[in-house]
């Protein structure tokens, strides 16, 4: 295990694009973080900085106390895992997850173990314990029966696997994933991600993890870093995400389904402050500290519910159901709300009808900036 620093990093890309801007980040010993944003945010970048597959700009980066912005790859102590799986195709399963101990071991000819009983004895030895890293690795994945298969033979699971495998043999200090489920089907994303989550807990190891997915995210992470243009916009747990976000990008980023949003024009009202829209009038919660002329309210689909008369009203534009509950669109004087209801609620509704949806007790107030208010 190793902790993990950036110092205000940068990357700029020759012409003067800037990739990443200023990243300030310390991954704590044992620590799961995931880097989460929309393609093109740098997290990718970032993640291939810390593994030294990109040269940094500015700042530094230290891996376990070492500042290693000038050290290679092969010696910052780390392993990657790829969205692409990168086997062997022509080596067998555990030929793979050995390879890269294999080439590390001590250089030496068949000829030198023929001369050298001694060395022969050494390459013997080293070999066993390569042998027992490797089947140990199997073992945490459940591979151990496809230890002398080929990749060809593999399912798209089972290859990730591999990949995992492969790395967990190198015990590295640091363990970065880019992508690596992008490949699997919905089903076997859903089943890796318990299994890289309980692998981590077993191995208690420090795990950097790119993707794009903001529901593989929160359901790994220990931590979340969320990015847009190269900035790191909010890092914290997936609660203090979901239930404060900084911004109105995070807001809007986090959660499925996404937050709906109510634009409109700050009137004071008493010591507070409401907000008019063209379908209505709300009263903000106490405290919001506004300065701009226009908000807006985020809300969650699943505190939106139907009622007799409420503060939204409009016409059931689409229902989808969902098994246990549904996603219902409604649009509401130009606005459109998604509510995430039972499914005994949906069964009700018609699309084309008009329904109320009541005001949520929790809102959130972003100002004309898109920073949060409330």
């Amino acid at each position: 295990m190793a902790e993990v620093i950036l110092k205000s990093v940068g990357k700029v890309y020759p012409g003067g694009v800037r990739a990443v801007q200023g990243v300030d980040l310390h991954v704590r010993h044992g620590e799961f973080i995931v880097l989460v944003g929309p393609s093109g945010c740098g997290k990718s970048t970032t993640l291939r900085m810390v593994a030294g597959l990109e040269e940094i700009s500015e700042g530094t980066i230290t891996i376990g106390g070492r500042v290693v912005n000038d050290i290679a790859p092969s010696g910052r102590d780390i392993a990657m895992v790829f969205q692409n799986y990168a086997l062997y195709p022509h080596m067998t399963v555990g030929r793979n997850m050995a390879f890269g101990l294999e080439r590390r071991r001590r250089h030496g000819s068949l000829l030198r173990a023929l001369l050298s009983p001694a060395y022969a004895t050494e390459r013997r030895a080293e070999s066993a314990r390569i042998q027992a890293r490797v089947d140990e690795a199997a073992g945490l994945l459940g591979l151990r029966p496809l230890l002398h298969r080929m990749p060809r033979e593999l399912s798209g699971g089972q290859r990730q696997r591999v990949a995992v495998g492969r790395a967990i043999v190198r015990d590295p200090a640091v363990f970065l994933f880019d992508e690596p489920l992008s490949n699997l089907d919905a089903k076997l994303r859903g089943e890796m991600r318990t299994e890289l989550r309980i692998l981590h807990r077993r191995l208690a190891a420090t795990m950097m993890y790119v993707t794009h997915d903001q529901e593989e995210a929160m359901g790994l992470a220990d931590r979340i870093v969320v990015m847009k243009d190269g900035l790191v916009q909010q890092v914290g747990s997936p609660s203090q995400l979901y239930d404060r976000p900084v911004n109105r990008f995070v807001a809007g980023f986090i959660g499925t389904p996404t937050m709906n949003f109510v634009e409109g024009d700050v009137e004071r009202e008493g010591n507070g402050h409401a907000l008019r829209w063209a379908g209505g009038r709300i009263t903000l919660p106490a405290g919001t500290a506004l300065t701009t002329a226009r908000a807006a309210i985020g809300i969650r689909p699943d505190t939106l519910a139907p009622v007799a008369d409420g503060p939204f009203r409009g016409t059931v534009q689409s229902i989808e159901f969902l098994g246990d509950r549904a996603d219902v669109l409604v649009e509401s004087s130009g606005v459109r709300l998604n509510a995430r209801v039972p499914t005994e609620s949906a069964r009700s509704m018609r699309e084309g009808e008009l329904i109320a949806l009541g005001m949520p007790s929790v809102v959130h107030v972003f100002d004309g900036d898109g920073q949060r208010a409330s």
